[in-house]
C-alpha cells in the first residue's frame, strides 16, 4: 500500500518538474525514467551486497552508476551531462534487459537547467525499495496524475471502475487477455491480481465477497492490500509461465507502452507482452483472438474520421464504433468482454452505430451497465455504459439485464471524494447471479432487484433503432429523489409549435426557432421567454432556453409549465437537461420524440419554489465563474511585443521551408501496414502526432528523404486548418509529410518555440489570412508568398525570454480551462442533489 512518504516525494517530484515540464505525460515519463534509473542501480548495490556482480552498470557504463550522480564533488553541469548522455545511451548497454532497453529508448531530458534537475534527483534519491511491489505501488500512484489525454478522447479509468468490471469478467488462470487500447495497463494488472487472489492458499471467495458487500470495503482493497497479501500460491509454475504469455496489451502510443512495460514489470511480469500497434488501421494481428478482453478504449476520432482497412463488420469511421467491433469480433467461441463506451454507442441514430447495437444484441450482448455522468472527473463529465459481452451466453438468452449505477462510492465532483453510498458491490453480485443464471439455465428475478432491468431482446429490436438506453425500458422507479417526484405532466407539457412556411419566416422582431435553432424571424410571438424549447425532429430531445419572446415552430415543442407559482423557469430547463430524452428517439421515417414515450417513462422532482431559486441561483453563480474564464481562454493569443531596434526578417531568411510531396508520388498502393509514418495534418498537429494512418516501406522512404521530419523542425497545416502549426517532438517516429504539409526548419538564429509562438499570433494569422485561397476550403496561396512575410528577430536570450514569458501565461490559459471544468461539474453536482445523488 502507497505510503505518505512515497507519495509526498511524488508529489514533490512533480512540483520541481512543472516549471520546466508543464505537460502532466511528460512529468510521468521524466520521474519513471529516473525511479528506473535508480531501481537498477538498487538491484546492482543488492547483488553486491548478496556476494554477487554488477549486472547493470558495469564496463564502459560504470561511470554512470547512481552514486557518480550524487557525488558531492560533481558540479550542477557535471551532473547534467552526465545524467543526460546516461539516459540517452542506456538503451545501448548491453547489460540491461532489453525491457529495460525499450524503456529508455528514445528518453531525453527536455530542460537543460543544472539546479532543477539536482533537486528533481536529490528527491530521486530518497526513494528506497526492497522489493519491486512497493515501487508498483509508487508508480501506480505516479499514473494516477495522467487523468486525460482529452483531445484524444482518452481518459485513465478509475481503479475501482476497472476492479468492478474485472470482477464481472472474471479472468481465469488459462484464459488469453486483451486490452487493445491498455494505456498504462490498468485492466491487464487487476486481471492478474484477479486470478492471483483466486489461487492464493486461504482465500475464502464467501468471506471477501461478505466483506465488499456488507461492510462496503473497496474491491481494489480486497484485490490488492488484503492482509492475506494473495501470492498466487496455487499456481504450478507451468500456470504461471502460461499466465504471463497469455496476458496481452496493444497501444497507439510509444509513450503509452513505455508506461504499460515499466507498470507490467513492476507487477512481476519479467517480459511483459505490450505492443506499439494501432489497432483499428492495421490487419497484422486481426487473426489473434482472446477469451477475455478489457477495454476502455479513445472515444474521439481526427477530424474526416478513421479510415481502418477492410475486415471490420461494420463500416464505420468512427473510433468508438470500430473499438466495439473489434472487440466483439476478436472474442474466442467461449470468449467474453467489458468495455466502457460513450453514451454515442447506446443511442446514436447512425447506420453504424444502429449496426454495430444489432450485431452486439444478436450475438454477443448479455448486459448495459450504466454510469453516473461524473465518473470520470475531474478530467471529463462524459456520460457513459459499460458494454458486458459473452459469446456463448449471449446464444443461450433472449433478453438483456439493464443496470444503473447511481453511486460508486465517491461524489461526483471534481474532487471525488469517498461517500458512504456505493451501488458496485451489489451490481457486480446481481450481474455475476445473470450470468451464472445463464450458464446454468436457471430463471434470473429481477423483480425484486433495485436499478436492474432484463430487456426481451425483440423489445429492443422493435423499431430498428435497437436503442440500449436503460432509461427507455425502465419503470417509474430509475429516480430516488428526497422531494416529490410528480408525473412529468403535472409539473408540465410538451406543446407543438406552430406551423410557419418558411416564406413567412421575415425580418421581424422575434426569432423563429425550429429543432436544428433560429431559421428565421418573424413579427409575431407564440409565448413569451424565458422559454424552454425541445428537439422534435432533427436535433430530438435537446433541450435549449430561449430568454426572448419566440415563435417555436412545429419540429419543436415548447414546455408549458403547469403552475407557474410552484415551478421556476430556470429551475425546470436544468433538470429537463438531465432526463436523456434524446434516448427516446423513435418512430418511422424520420425518428423523432413522442411526448407519450416522455410522460411513461419520466417523473420530475419539485422541492419548493424557494429551494428551487436558491438551487438556479447556486447554478448561476457557477455560471458566471465559467463565462469568465471561457473569455479568457477564447480571447488570449499569444502576442510578441516588437521592440523598434530588433531587426524584422523575411521569415525564409530563418527558417527553410519545405512542402509535401504533390502528384502520384504518395498514392495509396504504395502504403504498407508499419514502417516509415506518412504524417498528415489532422494526424500530426491536431493529434499531436499520437495517431497515423499510412506508411511506406524503407524503399520509399529513402526516395523521399528531402520530405523527412525530425524534432525541433516545425509544421503547419497548408489548407483546411491552415495555419496551425506544431513543433516536432523528439519521440517522433520517423517519417515524411504529404502535400498538406509545411515542414519549417529554423537556423541557429532562432528558436523553434519563438517561431511557433510568432505563427500562432494575431499578427502572423492575419497575414496568412490575406495570402490564403479557397472559400470552402482555405489553401496556403504559395510557399514563395509565405517566405516574405516577415518576423521579428531579437537576440535568442530575449527570444528565451519571451518564451518564458508567453509559458506563464499560457499556464493561467490552462488554470482557466481548469477552473471551467471544476465549476461544471458543481453545476452538475448541484443538479444531482435535487435527485438525490450525492455531490
Amino acid at each position: 500500500m502507497l505510503d505518505s512518504d512515497t507519495k509526498r516525494r511524488i508529489d514533490t517530484c512533480r512540483d520541481i518538474l512543472v516549471g520546466k515540464v508543464p505537460d502532466p505525460k511528460s512529468q510521468v515519463e521524466q520521474i519513471t525514467i529516473a525511479l528506473i534509473y535508480k531501481f537498477m542501480d538498487d538491484m546492482d548495490a543488492e547483488a553486491e551486497a548478496l556476494g554477487g556482480k554488477r549486472s547493470f552498470f558495469t564496463g564502459d557504463y560504470a561511470k554512470y552508476g547512481w552514486s557518480k550522480l550524487m557525488a558531492p564533488n560533481m558540479g550542477g553541469f557535471d551532473v547534467l551531462s552526465l545524467y543526460t548522455e546516461a539516459i540517452q545511451k542506456m538503451n545501448e548497454n548491453p547489460g540491461v534487459p532489453e525491457l529495460f532497453r525499450d524503456i529508455f529508448k528514445n528518453a531525453y531530458l527536455p530542460y537543460r537547467d543544472p539546479e532543477t534537475l539536482r533537486s528533481f534527483l536529490k528527491e530521486i534519491n530518497g526513494f528506497t525499495y526492497d522489493h519491486s511491489e512497493r515501487l508498483g505501488d509508487a508508480f501506480e500512484y505516479l499514473l494516477s496524475v495522467l487523468g486525460s489525454q482529452g483531445e484524444a478522447g482518452q481518459f485513465r479509468t478509475p481503479r475501482h471502475i476497472i476492479d468492478f468490471m474485472v470482477e464481472i469478467v472474471d479472468p481465469k488462470k488459462d484464459e488469453t487477455i486483451l486490452d487493445p487500447a491498455c494505456g498504462t495497463a490498468g485492466f491487464l494488472i487487476s486481471s492478474y491480481k484477479h486470478i492471483l487472489k483466486h489461487n492464493t492458499k486461504g482465500y475464502k471467495e464467501q468471506q471477501d465477497r461478505e466483506a465488499y458487500d456488507e461492510k462496503g470495503v473497496p474491491i481494489e482493497a480486497l484485490t490488492l492490500d488484503s492482509p492475506l497479501h494473495y501470492k498466487g500460491d496455487l499456481l504450478t509454475p507451468d500456470d504461471k509461465k502460461r499466465l504471463a504469455a497469455s496476458i496481452h496489451g496493444y497501444d497507439i502510443s510509444p509513450d503509452m507502452v513505455r508506461l504499460s512495460l515499466v507498470n507490467m514489470y513492476l507487477h512481476g511480469f519479467t517480459s511483459p507482452h505490450i505492443d506499439e500497434y494501432d489497432t483499428l488501421t492495421s490487419d497484422e494481428k486481426w487473426n489473434e483472438l482472446a477469451d477475455v478482453i478489457l477495454a476502455n478504449p479513445p472515444f474521439m476520432s481526427p477530424k474526416g474520421g478513421i479510415k481502418p482497412h477492410k475486415r471490420f463488420s461494420v463500416d464505420a469511421t468512427r473510433s468508438e464504433v470500430l473499438f466495439v467491433d473489434y472487440i466483439a469480433e476478436h472474442l474466442t467461441p467461449n470468449g467474453r468482454a467489458a468495455v466502457v463506451v460513450p453514451e454515442g454507442i447506446i443511442f446514436q441514430s447512425g447506420t453504424a452505430y444502429k449496426q454495430l447495437r444489432e450485431m452486439l444484441v444478436k450475438n454477443y450482448l448479455v448486459a448495459v451497465i450504466s454510469l453516473p455522468a461524473g465518473v470520470f472527473n475531474p478530467y471529463s463529465g462524459v456520460k457513459t455504459s459499460i458494454l458486458v459481452l459473452d459469446k456463448r451466453l449471449a446464444k443461450k438468452t433472449d433478453a438483456i439485464l439493464f443496470a444503473k449505477i447511481n453511486n460508486d462510492g465517491y461524489n461526483l465532483g471534481a474532487q471525488r471524494r469517498p461517500i458512504d453510498k456505493n451501488d458496485l458491490p451489489a451490481a457486480a453480485r446481481n450481474i455475476r447471479a445473470w450470468l451464472v443464471s445463464l450458464r446454468n439455465g436457471a430463471a434470473f428475478d429481477v423483480g425484486r432487484i433495485a436499478n436492474v432491468n432484463l430487456v426481451a431482446k425483440e423489445k429492443i429490436s422493435e423499431n430498428g433503432e435497437w436503442n440500449l438506453s436503460g432509461e427507455r425500458y425502465r419503470g417509474d422507479e430509475a429516480k430516488h429523489s428526497k422531494y416529490d417526484l410528480l408525473p412529468f405532466e403535472q409539473v408540465c407539457t410538451l406543446e407543438y409549435g406552430a406551423a410557419l412556411p418558411k416564406e413567412k419566416r421575415i425580418a421581424g422582431e422575434y426569432p423563429v426557432l425550429g429543432s436544428n435553432g433560429i431559421t428565421g424571424y418573424h413579427n409575431e410571438y407564440l409565448i413569451e421567454g424565458p422559454a424552454i424549447i425541445v428537439g422534435r425532429k432533427g436535433s430530438v430531445g435537446e433541450v435549449t432556453l430561449v430568454e426572448k419572446n419566440c415563435y417555436p415552430i412545429d419540429t419543436t415543442y415548447y414546455v408549458k409549465r403547469v403552475s407557474p407559482e410552484t415551478c421556476d423557469i430556470w429551475y425546470l430547463y436544468h433538470v429537463l437537461k438531465t432526463l436523456d430524452l434524446p434516448a427516446l428517439k423513435g418512430g418511422a421515417g424520420i425518428p423523432g420524440l413522442n411526448r407519450k414515450d416522455v410522460y411513461d417513462k419520466h417523473k420530475i422532482p419539485l422541492p419548493p419554489l424557494e429551494v428551487q431559486k436558491e438551487i438556479v441561483a447556486e447554478i448561476e453563480g457557477y455560471q458566471k465563474i465559467i463565462d469568465g474564464a471561457r473569455q479568457v481562454v477564447e480571447n488570449y493569443q499569444p502576442r510578441i511585443p516588437i521592440h523598434s531596434d530588433w531587426p524584422i526578417v523575411k521569415l525564409g531568411d530563418v527558417c527553410l521551408f519545405k512542402r509535401g510531396p504533390f502528384g502520384g508520388s504518395l498514392k495509396k498502393e504504395i502504403f504498407v501496414n508499419d514502417g516509415y509514418a506518412v504524417y498528415e495534418q489532422g494526424h500530426a498537429i491536431e493529434n499531436q502526432f499520437s495517431s497515423i494512418r499510412y506508411f511506406i516501406d524503407e524503399t520509399k522512404f529513402n526516395e523521399m528523404r528531402g520530405f523527412e521530419i525530425k524534432p525541433g523542425d516545425l509544421i503547419m497545416s497548408c489548407s483546411g486548418t491552415m495555419g496551425k502549426v506544431a513543433i516536432v517532438p523528439e519521440d517522433i517516429k520517423p517519417g515524411i509529410i504529404n502535400q498538406a504539409l509545411l515542414k519549417l526548419t529554423p537556423n541557429e538564429k532562432i528558436l523553434a518555440v519563438f517561431v511557433k509562438l510568432w505563427m500562432d499570433s494575431k499578427n502572423f494569422q492575419s497575414n496568412l489570412d490575406s495570402l490564403a485561397y479557397g472559400a470552402a476550403i482555405r489553401n496556403v496561396a504559395s510557399v514563395e508568398v509565405l517566405k516574405e512575410l516577415r518576423i521579428p528577430l531579437p537576440d535568442l536570450d530575449t527570444q528565451r525570454s519571451i518564451i518564458i514569458k508567453i509559458d506563464e501565461e499560457q499556464r493561467l490559459v490552462s488554470a482557466n480551462k481548469d477552473l471551467i471544468r471544476i465549476f461544471e461539474g458543481k453545476i452538475k453536482a448541484t443538479i444531482n442533489r435535487v435527485w438525490g445523488e450525492a455531490e
